[in-house]
């Protein structure tokens, strides 16, 4: 199971939020791809970067942190917020990133999702971020009645690379993952699932790594720049 380092950009800033409200925004370092550079020193092997501003303005807004990220790490990034048509989605590919997140518009617009997975096989992965089992986009900022697990169902024959599968709930709250309902969104689908949301120490990645569905992977954001989880002992004992 991969662990994913998150790094969440506001206003250029690397912040963590607290259940996806933009009100309550910590700044945990100021120069993202220093922050990313110390994550790639002690041994990860990916990147997860979200673009908070852009996921609000349905458009890329921190392009210049994510593009410092990318020509300074040498581990592949993946990134989601504000990435909603093709032409985007190619821009970012172009410029080194190893696969785009859709969410708003797995939800919104399911063809573009298709046609980008046929285009770029094993670069396009489809975030579905949950609050209670139902599907929130725009940020988590619009609810809607899509049900997450219907949702990844729908793009079982679509080529995707993983899910990102969130529950808003648990996100930058040092909780713990909801780990039954990840494991049943695994088990529901054969597309690989990483797991976001929650994961605050060493005993939550084993729980997922444990859980008997199979999880692709899980990140990781608060609980790392707090101390929390310290990312070299927990990247030994998944690989262990």
């Amino acid at each position: 199971m991969i662990l994913y380092p998150a790094i969440d950009l506001k206003d250029g800033k690397a912040v963590r939020l607290l259940r996806g409200d933009m009100e309550k925004a910590t700044v945990f370092n100021e120069d993202p791809a220093a922050q990313a550079r110390a994550f790639v020193e002690a041994g990860c092997e990916w990147l997860h970067l979200v673009d908070l501003n852009g996921a609000f303005a349905g458009q890329p807004v921190n392009a210049a942190p994510v593009e410092a990220i990318l020509a300074a790490c040498p581990v592949p990034a993946q990134l989601g917020g504000g990435i909603r048509d093709m032409a985007t989605i190619e821009r970012w590919l172009d410029r080194g990133l190893a696969r785009v997140i859709l969410g708003t518009v797995a939800v919104e617009n399911p063809a573009l999702v298709r046609e980008a997975a046929r285009a770029f096989p094993g670069q396009v992965a489809v975030g579905i971020d949950a609050r209670g089992g139902r599907v929130a986009t725009k940020g988590w900022a619009e609810e809607t009645d899509v049900d997450a697990t219907d949702l990844a169902r729908s793009f079982e024959d679509a080529g995707v690379a993983a899910i990102i599968y969130t529950d808003i709930n648990r996100d930058g709250a040092m909780q713990g993952p909801n780990v039954e309902a990840t494991a049943a969104l695994a088990r529901a689908v054969s597309i690989p699932v990483i797991a976001s949301g929650g994961v605050s120490s060493l005993v939550d990645l084993i729980a997922l790594r444990d859980c008997g569905a199979g999880l692709n992977g899980a990140i990781s954001g608060r609980a790392l720049y707090d101390g929390a989880l310290d990312l070299s002992a927990a990247l030994a004992a998944l690989r262990g």
